[in-house]
């Protein structure tokens, strides 16, 4: 319970009171009830945050959406280029272009054949020619590749072009 706190004999409503606020934890001050009661927040000021949050979020998913998109391009890009070297040295080291993006893996240039980040898919716009680049080439094959997706880039570029 309350400790009883002696200050003076002749002051025993004091003391009263101290035991009365110290056991219940409430103050016998209407000022500091009413101060109490004043520390809230209103609906329009819960309104207002709520509002504010809301528009932030909405900022914050749309910025997300073009870093994931920017990302993926940058993937393409390398995968683009990655793809079309090792196509080249094939085609130095084997005298032959390759028939297909699996030839490749299987003779050791790719690990495998990359996910298109755009597509998400391993299908790829292979480009074959029919006339063999260097002289000493056996036969024709792919000489570039390309992505089959439709869509536009953040440049305003088809990712089919690139």
């Amino acid at each position: 319970m309350g400790r009883n706190i002696q200050i003076g004999s002749s002051n025993k409503d004091l003391k009263l009171r101290m035991l009365s606020q110290i056991g219940t934890g409430r103050s016998s001050s209407p000022r500091r009830c009413s101060l109490l009661l004043e520390k809230g927040f209103t609906l329009i000021e819960l309104m207002i945050v709520v509002t504010i949050v809301l528009i932030l979020i909405g900022m914050a998913a749309a910025n997300y959406a073009k870093v994931v998109q920017y990302t993926r391009e940058a993937v393409l890009k390398f995968d683009l280029r990655t793809m079309r070297e090792m196509i080249d040295h094939y085609t130095v080291d084997k005298e032959t272009a390759p028939q297909s993006l699996e030839d490749l893996s299987s003779a050791g240039y790719l690990r495998e054949v990359p996910v298109d980040p755009v597509a998400h898919n391993k299908e790829w716009a292979a480009k074959y020619d029919s006339v063999p680049l260097p002289p000493d080439q056996a036969s024709t094959g792919i000489v570039d590749v390309n992505s089959k997706s439709t869509a536009t880039a953040l440049d305003g570029t088809k990712y089919s072009d690139w």
